[in-house]
């Protein structure tokens, strides 16, 4: 048995705290694998609401607001590890076994909120046993670190300094006789009459118990990176699931206005040739998130201020159930290299931005919508652009489907004919209405243009730069985008000869890319192909060079490949 008056009140109340922290922070992780309503923190949090009395509550929402259920959270975290951990501290260092009885009605308090839940099932105990029986190995490895039986050698009160004598508190060494030595008839321990030297030993009750504060603390460092580290991977796993278990439970609207049908004639079905609609999993990603926001449907809202009449705020419920309109879109990265692969065609389902805008009431002299994501990135979209009656989307849905988590559910912007930077914001929670004069957005301190009109590109995609084609009759083909204006052109040429036109794929409108192809009778050698393309309004992309800094990339698309 160890006396509490050997530790310090602070380390006893610290072994208690990270073994309380290990064990809600492993079944934080467990309960991410088990299902976010497993997790005893929740559970417990979710019981004392309902026991709450309603005035109580009334308090709280007008207190805290939004924030409610985190401070009470909190409150569940701070009285389990700011007053029952401590204590189950001090038990376990008088004995273990009362440590160990403390941790059990810990586990008990968990199980009764958690299986006490409507749609609980034996399972989901899993997280606060895993949880309370790794906290009981911390408990009972932290108490052994710090506490120790002293040496029967050490010169400590109570003990035996050497053969013959012992020392007693408060008092000087003294001999021993040979009674109390076990000497009597020249047998037992320590020095006897006859001469032989034999082990010291301690009085029967006295052993003594001493305190590590060293090997407490490096102890307690380790067990804190385990607690910390578990609740932090717990609780973004377990976000993750409950997000990708919102997304799976979205039942999409059908949309008010529907996109025009896709034409018979809007893929050609080349081998290698890009699909007129771009799978989701293929779909390009490009953004600033070093990991993907979760955002809860249930807790999102998009709020539009600034230079408006009437600031407006939206959950997401209240956006699914506002007329909705599908269309065919396809984005493009402002970092997309000639003949680069950052670019994609869907079909999107969603509110035209224009709509909520109204609502709002836009002022005079507003020209930017600074439009905020969940993990903090902006990007300034022009006014004009979304309000001149294009399919300016706050889009819900990609391909048929609640939008990829990757690709910014629950909503995200879609604005045909501008590169993403400048308005294709994911994860969007907030629009501020502005002016380019008075803020700015992510890219453009960093050296890009403020505004982002897509320029006209074309791509060769069969064959590939520095593919092996055999003599003959061959296909050349690729896609071309003009956003908002249109593919109206696209003319190839092999080894600087005559520009010949492509046959064009047929397309619902001017938002999407457009496939063209081309015969060509190789011939054996090595042949270079070249691509321009020309849009709606008569413009013909320009054979001049740019890299993709600051507003985009330009130049003719030109692959080498050889004939055999």
């Amino acid at each position: 048995m160890q006396s509490n008056s050997v530790v310090p009140a602070w380390a006893r109340a610290l072994m208690g705290l990270v073994a309380g922290g290990v064990a809600l922070g492993i079944a934080q992780l467990v309960a991410a694998f088990a299902g976010a309503k497993s997790s005893p923190v929740v559970a417990v949090g979710d019981a004392a609401i309902d026991l709450t009395p309603a005035p109580v509550k009334d308090f709280a929402i007008r207190a805290f607001g939004e924030n409610d259920k985190t401070v009470l959270i909190a409150g569940v975290l701070i009285v389990v590890l700011g007053g029952i951990a401590p204590l189950i501290g001090t038990l376990a260092v008088r004995r273990l076994a009362y440590g160990y009885a403390g941790l059990a009605v810990f586990a008990a308090i968990g199980l009764a909120a958690v299986l006490t839940r409507p749609d609980a099932g034996i399972p989901d105990a899993l997280p606060t046993v895993v949880g309370v029986a790794a906290g009981a190995w911390t408990l009972g490895w932290l108490v052994r670190r710090a506490t120790a039986i002293q040496p029967a050698s050490a010169t400590q009160p109570g003990s035996v300094t050497g053969p013959g004598s012992v020392t007693q508190p408060g008092s000087a060494t003294q001999p021993r006789s040979a009674t109390e030595s076990g000497d009597a008839g020249g047998g037992g321990s320590g020095g006897g009459r006859d001469g032989v030297e034999r082990p010291a030993v301690m009085l029967a009750g006295a052993d003594l118990w001493t305190f590590d504060r060293r090997r407490l603390l490096t102890g307690a460092a380790g067990g804190a990176v385990v607690a910390i580290g578990g609740a932090v991977l717990g609780q973004a796993l377990g976000g993750r699931r409950a997000v990708d278990a919102a997304r799976v439970r979205v039942a999409l609207p059908r949309p008010a206005t529907p996109a025009k049908p896709i034409p018979a004639g809007a893929d050609f079905h080349i081998r290698g040739l890009s699909p007129f609609i771009t799978n989701n999993r293929d779909f390009y990603r490009v953004d600033t998130a070093l990991v993907v926001p979760q955002v809860d449907p249930n807790a999102w809202k998009l709020r539009i201020h600034g230079l408006v009449d009437r600031p407006v705020e939206l959950t997401y419920q209240e956006l699914l159930g506002m007329p909705l309109t599908e269309a065919d879109v396809t984005l493009t990265c402002v970092s997309n290299e000639v003949g680069g692969e950052y670019v994609g065609n869907a079909r999107w389902l969603g509110v035209r931005m224009a709509e909520v805008l109204r609502r709002a009431g836009l002022r005079s002299g507003a020209d930017m919508l600074l439009s905020t994501s969940a993990d903090g990135f902006t990007c300034g979209t022009p006014v004009d652009v979304v309000m001149d009656g294009r399919d300016a989307l706050f889009a819900i849905a990609m391909n048929g489907e609640a939008l990829p988590v990757a690709h910014g559910f629950p909503v995200r912007q879609v604005v045909p004919g501008l590169y993403g930077y400048v308005s294709a914001t994911k994860w969007v929670v907030d629009i501020k209405v502005t002016r380019f004069d008075q803020d700015e957005a992510y890219w453009t301190p960093r050296g890009w243009a403020a505004k982002g009109p897509i320029k006209t590109q074309s791509r060769i995609d069969v064959p590939k730069s520095g593919d092996s084609v055999k003599a003959g009759r061959a296909t050349i083909a690729g896609v071309a985008w003009a956003q908002h204006t249109g593919v109206d052109a696209v003319e190839v040429r092999v080894d600087q000869g005559q520009w010949r036109r492509a046959r064009l794929a047929e397309v619902p409108g001017p938002d999407t890319w457009r496939q063209w192809s081309i015969d060509w009778d190789a011939t054996a050698g090595q042949h270079t192909i070249q691509v321009r393309a020309t849009d709606a309004a008569g413009r013909t992309q320009t054979e001049q060079e740019a890299p993709p800094a600051p507003d985009g990339a330009t130049g003719w698309h030109t692959i080498t490949v050889n004939v055999t």
